[in-house]
C-alpha cells in the first residue's frame, strides 16, 4: 500500500512477468492499455513506446497465496467446490448452492458486494462451463453476467481468441491468419486448425463451449480435515454409494475426535468417470462428530448426486472446525435429578438438511417502533428471547408481513371505523379500543420524520378480532396516506 505516494490513475502501469527468457507485460492498468500497450508485450518494446511507463515485477508466489486465501474465503460462503483460477480469479461451482442466494443473480450480488467491502473490485459470471464463465468475466463490459440456458454459445461469438484461455503466443500466432474472434475459430474445420496450431486451440474451444468437462479440483485449507477414498471400480448404486459414504464418515468422526474438535459443516466430494465432480454440503448448528448422525445428514443429501457413469473417489472433508465440549445431560445432585435443558441440534440440523437453512429459524424480537420491523429471524439454535412489545397493547398472534389495505367506513377522523371491508368480505364493527399511536423512525430517515399510524383492536358481529390501522392521523396528509390497512387477526 504506497498510501499518499500512490501514483495518479493517470499513470501507466504494468506488471512484468516472464515469458520463457523474455520479460514481457502480465498485467496492466486502463492508462497502458490506453497507450496501446498489450499483455505478452515485450518490456524493452513497451518502454520505448511508453517511456513514462512505471513497471513492478510480479509476485507470483504471493499472488497464488493470496488467491488461494480468497478461494478458501469463497469455499465458506458459497460452495464447497470453488478453485483458484489464475492468475486473477475463482471460479465456483454453482450447483446446487445459488439458490440458497435467493438465484444466480443474487449470489453474483453478493459476491461483488462482500469483495468491495474489502477494496477489490470484481466481475462476476454465471455459465455452463469454467472456460465460458471464464471468458466473459474478464472479456465482457457487464460486471454481472448470468448466461440463460442455451444461450453461451452465442455469448461467446463475439468475444477475442485471447478469451479462451491460450498462451499469449498462440493468440499472436492465430491473430496472424485472421482469427480475431472466437466465433471465427469456433466456425473453421478443426481439421486444418489441428495441423497447423496444434490441439490447444481445439481443446480450449470444447471446454468453452461445455462439449469437454473440466473438473475443478476443489481448494483445501493446510489444517482441514479430510479423508478419502479410491475405488477399483466405479460404484453408482445409492445404497454403495450410502455404506462408504458412513465408512468415510467415522474415519472423519476418528480425526476430529483425536483433534478434540467437532464440525461445524462437512463437504462432500464424488468424482465422476467423466472427469466431473459432483459435490454435497451439511452445516451444523452445533459443532458435532457423532458418525451415526452426521451419516444420516450426509446420506440424505446423496438425493442430489448424480453419479453419471459412476463414481471412483470419495472425499470428505471438515472445513469449519471448532473445539467440541460434551455436556452432561443428566445429574444427580443431593438426591435429586437435575435434567439440562433438551439439545435440539441433531432435530435442527436434519430440518435444514431437508428443508434449507433460509426454512429454519426462531423469531425473536428487534429494537424497532414500527409492528413489521419490531420480528426478527434468528437462528433456531440460539436461546429463546423474549419479547420486548408494549404490555398495555397485546399484539396479535397471527401478524402479517405485509399490511393489507381495507376499505372503511369512519364516523370521525380520532375514532375507529364502523365497518371495513377486507378480502372482498364487508365486517361491521362491534366493539374496538384504541387508537395507539405510533410513529416514524425518523432517526432511521427523514421521509418519517412526520409519519404516524394510529393502531385499533376492532371486533366484528361474529366475534373475530383483528388489529388494523389508519396511515396517518386522519387530518394532516404530511403524515401519511390516511388509508387503511390490516395489520393482523387475534386468535
Amino acid at each position: 500500500m504506497q498510501g499518499k505516494s500512490a501514483p495518479s490513475p493517470e499513470t501507466p502501469i504494468v506488471m512484468v512477468g516472464r515469458i520463457g527468457r523474455r520479460r514481457a507485460i502480465a498485467h496492466m492498468n486502463l492508462a497502458a492499455a490506453k497507450a496501446g500497450l498489450h499483455l505478452g508485450q515485450a518490456v524493452a518494446h513497451a518502454t520505448a513506446l511508453v517511456p513514462d511507463l512505471l513497471l513492478h515485477d510480479l509476485d507470483i508466489d504471493g499472488d497464488a497465496s493470496a488467491l488461494r486465501r480468497l478461494a478458501l474465503w469463497a469455499q465458506r460462503l458459497y460452495s464447497p467446490t470453488v478453485a483458484a483460477d489464475p492468475p486473477d480469479g475463482l471460479v465456483i461451482d454453482a450447483t446446487g448452492c445459488a439458490h440458497l442466494f435467493g438465484g444466480e443473480e443474487k449470489m453474483l450480488i453478493d459476491i461483488r458486494r462482500r469483495l468491495e467491502t474489502v477494496g477489490l473490485t470484481a466481475k462476476v459470471a454465471i455459465a455452463d462451463s469454467w472456460g465460458g464463465a471464464h471468458a466473459l468475466a474478464r472479456y465482457t463490459l457487464r460486471p454481472i453476467f448470468v448466461v440463460p440456458a442455451g444461450g453461451l454459445g452465442r455469448e461467446l461469438t463475439g468475444l477475442p481468441v485471447a478469451a479462451l484461455r491460450l498462451p499469449p503466443e498462440l493468440v499472436l500466432a492465430l491473430a496472424k491468419p485472421g482469427f480475431d474472434t472466437i466465433g471465427e475459430l469456433e466456425a473453421t474445420a478443426k481439421g486444418p486448425l489441428a495441423h497447423r496450431f496444434g490441439m490447444e486451440p481445439i481443446r480450449r474451444l470444447d471446454q468453452a463451449f461445455g462439449r469437454e468437462r473440466e473438473p475443478i479440483e476443489p481448494v483445501f485449507a493446510p489444517e482441514t480435515l479430510r479423508v478419502a477414498k479410491i475405488f477399483a471400480e466405479p460404484i453408482g448404486a445409492p445404497e454403495t454409494m450410502a455404506r462408504y459414504l458412513a465408512e468415510l464418515t467415522v474415519e472423519l468422526c476418528a480425526a476430529l475426535e483425536a483433534a478434540s474438535l467437532g464440525a461445524k459443516a462437512i463437504d462432500a466430494w464424488f468424482y465422476r468417470v467423466d472427469n466431473r465432480i459432483e459435490s454435497a454440503r451439511i452445516g451444523l448448528s452445533t459443532p458435532a462428530r457423532d458418525a451415526r448422525r452426521l451419516a444420516k445428514l450426509l446420506c440424505e443429501k446423496l438425493e442430489t448426486v448424480d453419479p453419471g457413469f459412476g463414481v471412483d473417489k470419495m472425499v470428505l472433508a471438515a472445513p469449519s472446525a471448532e473445539p467440541l465440549a460434551y455436556k452432561q445431560d443428566d445429574a444427580q445432585i443431593a438426591g435429586s435429578a437435575v435434567r439440562a435443558a433438551a439439545d435440539l441440534s441433531g432435530l435442527i440440523d436434519t430440518l435444514v438438511a431437508r428443508l434449507g437453512p433460509q426454512s429454519v429459524y426462531r423469531l425473536t424480537s428487534a429494537d424497532s417502533d414500527i409492528p413489521e420491523r419490531s420480528v426478527r429471524k434468528a437462528p433456531a439454535i440460539d436461546r429463546p428471547a423474549g419479547f420486548s412489545w408494549p404490555v398495555d397493547w397485546p399484539r396479535p398472534t397471527r401478524f402479517f408481513p405485509h399490511p393489507e389495505p381495507i376499505e372503511t367506513v369512519a364516523l370521525l377522523p380520532d375514532q375507529p371505523p364502523a365497518s371495513f371491508t377486507w378480502r372482498g368480505m364487508r365486517r361491521r364493527v362491534r366493539r374496538a379500543d384504541g387508537p395507539e399511536r405510533v410513529f416514524g423512525e425518523w432517526w432511521k430517515a427523514d421521509a418519517e420524520l412526520a409519519r404516524s399510524r394510529d393502531y385499533f383492536q376492532v371486533e366484528d358481529d361474529t366475534g373475530e378480532r383483528y388489529w388494523i390501522y389508519r396511515d396517518g392521523d386522519g387530518e394532516d396528509p404530511s403524515s401519511g396516506s390516511q388509508r387503511w390497512f390490516m395489520a393482523g387477526v387475534f386468535g
